[in-house]
């Protein structure tokens, strides 16, 4: 729906942001037999080009050293493994091509006794992680070179990489199936009276009065529009690249793997003739300013992705570059986790931005978290307090130790 005579005038919940974490949350709110309201979802860019579930690599992982991200992730893959048993519309089950290949977390020495000890959290709470010493990895994946490396963790079941594209869209076209409202606008004012928001205004002059607003925007516009509402959140867009290459080399089973420079690579598909596709990125480094451009830095893959592969994996020493494109984090600066909930000092202000590249894989968990949160007060099926607003203005970060 677009235009203003297409606009509802007025909704009990007002989502901004329909990727995968609004139209996760929309999803459950509208299945939830507890909530009869009207639901509209404002989304400014309808094709999802630049959206960070259409560019994110699409991965899902256990390795955390917080409880509460393992406990997430848990959820997550349940979840996606039976994706259509949930998002099924008149018996056509969408797919999502999950493959369970797992991450791999490098260490040298140094880092050992981390990976040691949040193998045995992330197992504690269910998860399948499998710690190996040097010559285990070597025998495990022969193609891997060892010799700095004194321990590796990886997830044999629980952990790999998904379409992201179609879990984004599995989510939205169950949500329009179950009642719910998508407007193509832009948010460019937020109403609102003491700690209750009351309406949002769109670019196109259109307004839509709100019981309830919960703010996804997510890069794109989730900081911008919590600062509409009076609320500052550390959230920033930062500019991630993802590139391709093709390795003729035989490099079998491999992982997700993220290496001891930073930089990660994963296979992408099936081995054919010509070689393997593999995927790879990492950090910036130290220059990781703001950004909302979508330009490659190819120097990235040049200098510093590459040589860190090439010596890793001796096979990617031979390889051919093929595309890469770029995308965006919103990235939470005070931790590098979510804030999910209500804003402090507001009645009706939800918030679920920040998720800081792992968006995808918490949708499941955050959307049915959230809306169990604004119909009946508080989280049922998995308590995601520690997430919450209240952290960030109390100064109380939760320090993530895995952030890639």
């Amino acid at each position: 729906m677009s235009g203003v005579s297409d606009t509802p005038t007025s909704a009990d919940i007002v989502i901004v942001g329909g990727a995968v974490i609004g139209s996760s949350v929309a999803f459950h709110l509208a299945s939830d037999p507890a909530f009869k309201g009207r639901i509209v979802v404002i989304e400014k860019d309808p094709t999802y080009t630049y959206s960070a579930s259409a560019l994110s690599a699409a991965s899902i992982r256990q390795q955390y050293s917080s409880a509460v991200n393992v406990k997430i992730s848990l959820y997550g893959i349940d979840y996606l493994r039976n994706i259509g048993d949930h998002l099924a519309i008149n018996g056509e089950k969408p797919e999502i091509g999950l493959h369970e290949g797992g991450y791999l977390y490098l260490e040298t020495t140094p880092g050992a006794p981390v990976l040691t000890e949040n193998q045995k959290l992330q197992n504690g709470l269910g998860a399948d992680i499998v710690l190996f010493a040097s010559d285990a990895l070597k025998q495990h994946f022969p193609w891997l070179m060892v010799d700095d490396i004194a321990a590796g963790a990886w997830g044999r079941t629980g952990e790999g990489w998904f379409d992201g594209w179609g879990l984004m869209q599995a989510f939205r076209k169950k949500a329009r199936h179950l009642g719910v409202t998508y407007v193509d606008g832009e948010v460019t004012g937020v109403e609102r009276e003491g700690g209750t928001i009351t309406a949002v205004t769109l670019k196109d002059g259109s307004r839509i009065a709100c019981g309830m607003l919960l703010n996804t925007a997510g890069a794109s516009g989730g900081r911008e529009l919590a600062a509409m509402a009076g609320v500052d959140i550390p959230v920033h867009g930062k500019k991630r690249c993802v590139f391709s290459f093709m390795c003729k080399g035989d490099v079998p089973n491999a992982p997700l793997l993220i290496d001891t420079s930073g930089t990660w690579f994963r296979p992408e598909g099936h081995r054919t003739a010509e070689g393997q596709m593999f995927i790879c990125g990492g950090s910036p480094g130290e220059q990781d300013p703001d950004s909302k451009e979508f330009e490659v830095d190819w120097s990235l893959f040049e200098e510093i992705y590459w040589p860190a592969l090439a010596t890793r994996v001796p096979a990617f020493e031979q390889i051919k570059q093929g595309r890469a494109w770029a995308g965006h984090y919103d990235m939470c600066e005070f931790d590098h986790n979510a804030i999910v909930g209500l804003a402090v000092g507001y009645k009706n202000l939800y918030l679920a931005n920040g998720f800081s590249g792992h968006g995808l894989q918490q949708s499941p968990a955050i959307g049915r978290g959230l809306a169990e949160l604004m119909v009946h007060g508080q989280f049922k099926t998995l308590d995601l307090s520690e997430l919450g607003h209240q952290r960030v203005v109390e100064n109380r970060p939760m320090l993530e130790t895995n952030v890639i």
